[in-house]
């Protein structure tokens, strides 16, 4: 479809039509370990750093397994960097992560009594903390209205052409001007399975995409 042809880009429709066609497919493991219970604060963030470079089906159930095993800070602490990367090894980078999330674990007991403070900037003083991962755990665990940009939300809004950014940081900085406020955090669970499955990063499926008429396909080359 010619960009002449498409029709006016109205996000509250894109939206609506995204939410009906991802209904299929299995949620992002964030929000997927929270409808199992596990959604304090702490929970989120440790599982937010385990699936940094990890695809979900590895991240979720090495999450499951980690938590399981210590799902306090306190409990977490106990714990030695050794042996919870032995617990989070399917991951990528998981001796790394292990001492991240050890360090954060004692932090947490030390400084806040066990209990992770509902404040962006708390979580990002962490090491290994980004703005994508401090601002999914506080939109799930806290309620937030925080908007957390990862490859599938770059992508996706930018192919769009809702927003025309070079790194998820810009995007991150152009969604919230113009992205309406109740959509924060829905935002990342909506376009997180649609990019995989539908707006992927090779070959999209623009043929059968709910959301051509409008979406400008924005450096798209090879579409299905």
């Amino acid at each position: 479809m010619e960009p002449a042809t498409k029709q006016p880009f109205d996000i509250d429709e894109v939206l609506k039509r995204v939410r009906k066609s991802v209904q299929g497919f299995a949620d992002a493991a964030m929000f997927a370990l929270a409808a199992q219970g596990h959604d304090t604060l702490f929970e989120q963030l440790v599982a937010c750093i385990l699936s940094i470079r990890t695809l979900d089906e590895v991240s979720l159930p090495t999450s499951l397994a980690l938590l399981k095993r210590a799902r306090t800070p306190e409990a977490m602490s106990r714990l030695t960097p050794e042996e919870i990367d032995v617990l989070i090894h399917p991951v990528t980078f998981h001796e790394p992560k292990a001492k991240q999330i050890h360090a954060i674990a004692v932090r947490t007991v030390k400084e806040f009594h066990g209990q992770l403070p509902c404040d962006a900037q708390v979580l990002q003083s962490f090491k290994g903390v980004g703005p994508k991962c401090a601002h999914l755990a506080l939109g799930i665990a806290c309620g937030h209205e925080a908007i957390s940009v990862d490859i599938h939300v770059h992508r996706v809004t930018n192919r769009w052409g809702y927003v025309r950014t070079r790194t998820p940081e810009q995007t991150l900085e152009a969604l919230e001007a113009c992205l309406p406020r109740p959509y924060w955090v829905e935002l990342n669970r909506l376009l997180v399975p649609f990019g995989k499955h539908v707006c992927t990063g090779t070959r999209p499926k623009c043929g059968t995409c709910p959301v051509l008429s409008m979406c400008r396909q924005v450096g798209v080359q090879s579409p299905r």
